[in-house]
This record gives C-alpha cells, sequence and structure tokens, in this order.
C-alpha cells in the first residue's frame, strides 16, 4: 500500500507533462524541471492551467492513476479515472444502505463521532504542548462541551440531529480554534469558518488542506469500489462526493489542522506566502502551496497506532484502511463502523 502514498502535486501553471518510456516527465517553458518513476506514482494532482499528453492520460487511465484538476486556490474542477474498478455488489450494497434511513443514521453517527472526538484531542494536545501560552481555561471548556456533544450524540436517532450536533459542536470547536495561534497573531487569527472564499490567511490554509484531504479519500474509496459519490451523512447533490466528505471529517482535526497549527506556529508559512483576491478571497501563492503540500506529505509519513486493526501504520494509510472497513461494514460484515479515534 506505500503507493497510494506517492501523489504528484503539479503546482506550477503553464507545466506540461508526459510519458517518456517509464517516467513522467514535467516540462516548464519547454524545459525538462522533474523526472519520475511512472509505476511509483498513484495519482496527479494538477493546479491552474496545467496540460497532460494523450499518450500519459492513456497509461493513467489504464493503470488506476488518478488525474485530479482543481483551480489555483484548491477548488475541484474536474477528475480523469479509467474503467470503474471493484465489486458491483459492493456497490449495489452501498446503494440499498443509502436508502435505509436507519443506516445512514448509525454510520452518520460514527463519522460525527469520530470528527468530534478527534477535534477534542487536538484541543487537549494544545494544552499539553502549549501549558502557559494559551487561554487553558476557554480551551478546557470547549473541550467539555464537546464531551457533552459526544455523549448526546450517542442517544441521538435523527439524521438532522446528527448534523445539528455535527454544526454545534464544530462552532465550538472552531470559536477556540484562534486560541492554539501561538505565533504570527496579526497574520493568522480565526473568527469563524468562511469558505468560497476564505477571507483570511487561517481560512485559506485550512481550506487548502482540507482540498488534498479530500482527494485522498476519495481516493481511497474508488480504490475499495465504493462509489464516493454517495454517502449517508452528507445529503447527495449533482458533483458533491458525498461518501468522501463522510469519511474525512474524522481526519479533519488530526491531519488537516494539525498541520495549519504547526505551519503557522513553526513560523513556516507567513503572510507572504498569500494574495488577496478582487473578490476579498484569500489563496496561496505558488510558493505557500509547495509548502503546504510538502508539510502534508511529510505529515502522512508519520506513524501512529491503529486502535482497530492494533498496529502502527503511517497516518497516509489511514483513509485506505478506513475505507476498507467501512465497505465491511457496507457488506454487513461488521455490526457498526470503527471511526479512527486519535489518543
Amino acid at each position: 500500500m506505500k503507493k497510494y502514498l506517492n501523489t504528484l502535486f503539479v503546482t506550477t501553471e503553464g507545466a506540461y507533462l508526459s510519458k517518456e518510456n517509464e517516467t513522467v516527465v514535467v516540462k516548464i517553458e519547454g524545459r525538462a524541471k522533474l523526472r519520475l518513476p511512472i509505476h511509483n506514482i498513484g495519482a496527479i494532482v494538477c493546479f491552474g492551467q496545467v496540460s497532460l499528453s494523450p499518450h500519459l492520460m492513456d497509461f493513467c487511465t489504464r493503470n488506476g492513476v488518478s488525474i485530479v484538476f482543481l483551480s489555483p486556490w484548491g477548488r475541484f474542477m474536474a477528475k480523469v479515472v479509467g474503467q470503474t474498478r471493484g465489486n458491483v455488489l459492493l456497490r449495489r450494497q452501498q446503494y440499498r444502505r443509502a436508502d435505509d434511513r436507519d443506516f445512514r443514521v448509525e454510520a452518520s453517527r460514527s463519522f460525527v463521532a469520530g470528527k468530534i472526538a478527534n477535534s477534542r484531542t487536538v484541543l487537549m494536545r494544545a494544552l499539553r504542548n502549549h501549558r502557559g501560552k494559551i487561554d487553558e481555561d476557554a480551551i478546557n471548556r470547549a473541550s467539555q462541551v464537546l464531551k457533552h456533544y459526544l455523549w448526546a450524540l450517542g442517544n441521538q436517532r435523527d439524521l438532522d440531529g446528527i448534523r445539528g450536533i455535527e454544526g454545534t459542536a464544530a462552532g465550538v470547536y472552531f470559536e477556540v480554534f484562534d486560541k492554539l495561534i501561538v505565533a504570527q497573531k496579526q497574520d493568522f487569527y480565526m473568527r469563524g469558518r468562511s469558505r468560497r472564499p476564505p477571507r483570511d490567511n487561517t481560512n485559506a490554509l485550512l481550506s487548502f488542506l482540507y482540498t488534498l484531504l479530500r482527494v485522498d479519500v476519495q481516493s481511497a474509496l474508488e480504490v475499495v469500489g465504493l462509489d464516493p459519490y454517495v454517502g449517508f451523512l452528507h445529503s447527495e447533490r449533482p458533483g458533491r462526493p458525498s461518501l468522501a466528505l463522510d469519511l474525512m471529517e474524522e481526519f479533519r482535526p488530526i491531519l488537516a489542522d494539525r498541520v495549519a497549527l504547526s505551519l503557522i506556529n513553526l513560523q513556516q508559512v507567513t503572510r507572504k506566502h498569500f494574495k488577496h483576491t478582487e473578490s476579498g478571497g484569500v489563496i496561496l501563492n505558488d510558493e505557500g502551496r509547495r509548502k503546504v503540500i510538502a508539510a502534508y506529505q511529510e505529515r502522512k509519513r508519520d506513524t501512529i497506532h491503529h486502535p482497530f486493526v492494533d498496529d502502527t501504520v503511517e497516518i497516509g494509510l489511514l483513509m485506505h484502511i478506513q475505507a476498507r472497513l467501512l465497505a465491511r461494514y457496507i457488506r454487513g460484515e461488521l455490526d457498526g463502523y470503527p471511526p479512527f479515534v486519535w489518543r
């Protein structure tokens, strides 16, 4: 499963990718800037105006290498995939489960429980790592409120009620997120989540990381044969990968949020890595995207203990393990979906 960690991110607009023998060649203004063994690549993610040769695209579609096109600021635009793989019986069962109200409630409760539990762990880790530098009382209060919502979630039997708890808990978490930032306070702050477009540096950083995470989670679902567009917690709409959004909930705090806080607090990203658009939004510039992608990939190489499989795994493989557990749950091989909970 090592290959799942090998994603080629192309952030320079105007780049042209082609296949030469057994390598992928990235050219900028006609000059080769990078050569990579093609069989080591699991996915190609392109930001902005990036093009690929037909020969390379043919190879990718025949060998399970997904090609994702994002806007310069990380908004999903399109994905090129080859013939659908996976067990058709699994997808048929997934579609039946999506029409089963009780199953949707149970699955959604698990997704949200994982997110709230991991959000709470982020707060508690911050208390240990930055004792004396942050508002400990406010963070402790938020942690207790999240603990209460975890308890309330267990008694919730209504899908809208579960979504309400998720939204309220997220509000509590982001209300104190600003207090976890201990450096560059003038340039990085959190006054609540803003999207489409992000209105400040912190939100721009989080949105970009969530985009990277969504690409990884969607790929993991496709590998096991699930349809990423048919979910349980998130409502379905054309072009929305609802199941990918469901599964990524438990990973937002421990992967995206933690990377964002580290980048800010260690001053690895600064105000110079962002730019303001005419619409009033904020996006990462080319250098900023490169730094964030490098930190995100490095975080995926860290190891962590997975309690369900009782083994130490690389963080970048967690979504693949969870996708397989979700598939087992959908097939009826597990009594419930066990979200990954960070300790």
